[in-house]
């Protein structure tokens, strides 16, 4: 399946306030304005940045929705989760 395929229809009126993702509804904050964004590590590939331009202009989508389309496109890169850090042995059990 391809990301386009997965994309609803663009909405009518688009909202700017990014509190909201325009994909899922879900509600999010957008912290690109103020230096730092949960996205920030996930790249998107040119042609899904295009797409998602052209789709929700002046808006951005949640990390859930980012990613979910992101794992979708070859030219995109989701980093991994974190890793569980091992924890040391229990003493004197």
């Amino acid at each position: 399946m391809n990301a386009a395929s997965s994309l609803p229809p663009q909405p009518s009126q688009p909202s700017l306030d990014n509190t909201a993702c325009p994909r899922c509804g879900g509600g999010f904050h957008c912290g690109v304005d103020e230096g730092w964004c949960a996205c920030f590590g996930t790249r998107l590939g040119e042609g899904l940045k295009a797409e998602l331009a052209q789709r929700w202009p002046g808006q951005c989508l949640c990390l859930r929705c980012l990613t979910e389309l992101a794992r979708q496109d070859p030219d995109s890169h989701v980093p991994d989760a974190p890793k569980k850090p091992d924890e040391p042995p229990l003493l004197g059990v």
